[in-house]
């Protein structure tokens, strides 16, 4: 396994030689260090966490704070991977200032070394700021959960010719204001490989096909760990989910039994 820290010029070279990128989530202290050990590439602390692990029925709650405490906790398990943490929704729109108060706030509290905003040409002056001031950001086109309630719904985007145009251009302008890369989700696979051809910064795709860059998946979905809702773009590669209730569910039967402790366990 590559023991080289992963950072934006090992992305780039990456992409030039075709070598495929490799991204999973984590929210915590636990997965984030066995993820770091198996050598993937990029860690999103992704405001997923407010589906996956906090119970809301959205991004949109999530706050600051909240991807503050995870990104922390990831951080302190991460050595060679690159962690990227999203800003939440309404931390990065209201204005160019309060955008790099938060993004700065990730850095330096949280241990974030990159951030990702969702949206296109609308945020080329936010990009440009963060960067200029030092900050990465990895950009976030196709399906935006933010705009969950602007779409009405969690649709494939960029299936006409408009919707299609539009998102290149918006492609074009991330690279532009000097974002390192950028995730395409639940985008035609036609479209994923045009965008990926025609911008030279990496392409991460979530359901968009086997020409990006690269790849990522939300890492609860993949285990099989989060059964509320499984999106056709994610592969079960374990049913973790089950197994652990099996577990949980033996050791309330051995306990109501008087099976567990046994004399190995006691002093």
């Amino acid at each position: 396994m590559d023991s080289v820290k992963v950072t934006k010029t090992r992305l780039f070279e990456m992409k030039i030689k075709g070598e495929k990128i490799t991204m999973l989530t984590a929210y915590d202290y636990l997965m984030a260090s066995q993820l770091d050990e198996c050598g993937i590439d990029l860690i999103l602390v992704g405001d997923s966490v407010g589906n996956v692990m906090l119970g809301y029925e959205n991004t949109i709650p999530v706050t600051m704070e909240e991807m503050i405490h995870h990104c922390k906790a990831v951080s302190r398990g991460v050595e060679r991977a690159m962690v990227i943490c999203d800003m939440p929704f309404m931390s990065y729109q209201v204005s160019l200032e309060e955008a790099l108060r938060n993004a700065g706030r990730l850095l330096k509290e949280a241990g974030a070394e990159a951030v990702k905003i969702e949206g296109g040409a609308e945020f080329f002056d936010t990009v440009k700021r963060l960067v200029e001031t030092g900050i990465p950001v990895m950009g976030h086109l196709g399906l935006t959960p933010q705009s969950v309630y602007q779409f009405g719904g969690y649709g494939v985007r960029g299936k006409d010719e408009e919707q299609a145009s539009r998102m290149l251009e918006d492609a074009r302008a991330l690279e532009k204001a000097g974002a390192f890369s950028i995730v395409l989700e639940k985008v035609p696979a036609v479209l994923a490989k045009r965008i990926t051809g025609e911008v030279n910064i990496p392409i991460i795709g979530i359901g968009a096909g086997i020409d990006c860059d690269g790849q990522v998946l939300v890492t609860q979905d993949m285990l099989g760990l989060y059964d509320k809702f499984v999106p056709k773009f994610s592969k079960r590669y374990a049913e973790i989910g089950k197994e652990m209730k099996d577990c949980y569910r033996k050791y309330i039967e051995e306990v109501k039994n008087k099976k567990f402790p046994g004399k190995e366990h006691s002093y």
